[in-house]
């Protein structure tokens, strides 16, 4: 009987052997977070995921794609980051713009570096109206942030207006889950929860619809189309927005010009400051701004040129507000901004701005990319600080379709000198900031 005893308790033993991985760790595990720098090779190029939205003519791709309009870090989780994609696949068409996929809606990635060095997609969060229906990238009507721009299908039928419609630019996420996220129609700053809900939109029309009566200066409504508030930023404190126009404002009427504008806006309450950014050259690209503190900022000065096609200028600056005028004047609702004489501040050259002591954002250069390893993307569009000397970008790959000749049929996007299609991707960079 004890013989048998023993032989039954060694039985169990082996038996528990089998589960016995459920106690130690065999079975499913917590991700381990680890730094991007840690797995990541500087200087190098990490495609992110993606799926095939459609194909044209069973050639081209339209690719799913398109995240890197803007980008920010998860604001607790260091190996986790948000990009953004814009209104979705499109192309010049006639006096609008042809939409190929013109049911898509703008979303949010969420994604995660790897402890093995892969980057995961977690969730896509699609971006809806104050009632929870799905918004499109579709302009918006007269009164609602209008650009212009008429939308047109993949036949070239004119599509209706969305009065919800956003060309989403910028982004920046806070630690209560929700979001902000700029875009280039109104140009609007619309806040979403956590599952991309519509909480507050705020513009220089105030089409809040139900959500508040926060406006951003009227002098915004100037924007020019497709080159509206093209990057967002949230101080460290998040207590204040900072938002910067991608280039200069046809204020009053159509400028080439070098004079951009930053907006900040209080989120407690509402006020708002202007601040002057010199660019280097005319008609270049703002298009992304993020915090270093509460003055201090990261900021993208490009052009829209390919590395691999001849000189092209993709430079990250820093810029201190500190000491800068603010350029807001007396009345917010003046739909010309401060005047310098009879001049708009964007008709007065930066020697005319000196002379009525209107002093613009200090700024210095950082990094340049193209010196810097020879980066080949046009759309340089998304920052964020990783660790203190490193920085991630990622560009927008134009949902990886393209119109190059302007004659209205949609091709794939190709980096020049291969035959590579551009695709949304993850760099790091070490810098001094």
């Amino acid at each position: 009987m004890k013989k048998l005893l023993i032989f039954m308790v060694g039985l169990c033993l082996l038996n528990s052997c089998d589960h016995i991985d459920d106690f130690i760790g065999g079975g499913p595990t917590t991700p381990v977070e680890v730094s991007p720098v840690e797995v990541l090779e500087t200087n190098t190029q990490y495609p992110l995921p993606y799926s095939v939205l459609s194909t044209i003519n069973n050639t081209v791709e339209i690719r799913n794609g398109g995240f890197g309009s803007g980008a920010t870090s998860h604001p607790t989780k260091g190996n986790e980051f948000y990009a953004i994609t814009d209104r979705g696949p499109n192309t010049d068409y006639l006096d609008g713009k042809k939409f190929p996929v013109a049911s898509y809606t703008p979303r949010i990635g969420h994604y995660r570096v790897t402890e093995s060095g892969k980057i995961e997609l977690l969730e896509e969060i699609l971006l809806k109206d104050p009632s929870g229906q799905l918004i499109s990238g579709i302009p918006n009507p007269e009164g609602k942030g209008a650009t212009g721009e008429i939308p047109y299908d993949a036949d070239g039928n004119a599509i209706a207006f969305d009065d919800f419609g956003l060309d989403s630019e910028g982004i920046v996420a806070l630690k209560d889950g929700t979001f902000w996220v700029s875009d280039e129609y109104g140009p609007h700053i619309v806040h979403y929860n956590a599952n991309g809900v519509q909480l507050e939109r705020i513009s220089p029309m105030g089409v809040n619809e139900d959500t508040g009566d926060r406006k951003l200066p009227a002098v915004f409504a100037k924007r020019r189309a497709n080159r509206g508030m093209e990057g967002l930023a949230v101080t460290p404190d998040e207590k204040t927005l900072v938002g910067i126009m991608q280039s200069t404002m046809y204020n009053p009427e159509k400028i080439q010009s070098n004079i951009t504008r930053i907006v900040t806006f209080n989120l407690e309450t509402g006020y708002t400051r202007q601040y002057v950014y010199v660019q280097e050259t005319a008609n270049l690209s703002n298009s992304e701004i993020t915090a270093i503190s509460n003055t201090e900022f990261l900021v993208v000065e490009r052009d829209g040129k390919f590395a691999g096609a001849g000189a092209a200028q993709k430079h990250i600056y820093k810029i201190n507000l500190a000491g800068a005028t603010d350029i807001s004047g007396s009345n917010p609702k003046n739909e010309l901004g401060l005047m310098v004489g009879d001049k708009t501040i964007e008709q007065s050259t930066a020697e005319e701005l000196a002379e009525a002591n209107i002093v613009p954002v200090q700024k210095e250069l950082v990094v340049d990319l193209v010196a810097e390893f020879g980066y080949r993307h046009d759309k340089l569009e998304g920052i964020w600080l990783v660790d203190d000397n490193t920085l991630g970008f990622i560009n927008d790959d134009d949902f990886t379709v393209s119109d190059n000749d302007g004659d209205g049929v949609i091709e794939q996007k190709i980096l020049p000198g291969s035959t590579d299609i551009d695709a949304s991707s993850l760099y790091l960079v070490k810098a001094n900031f």
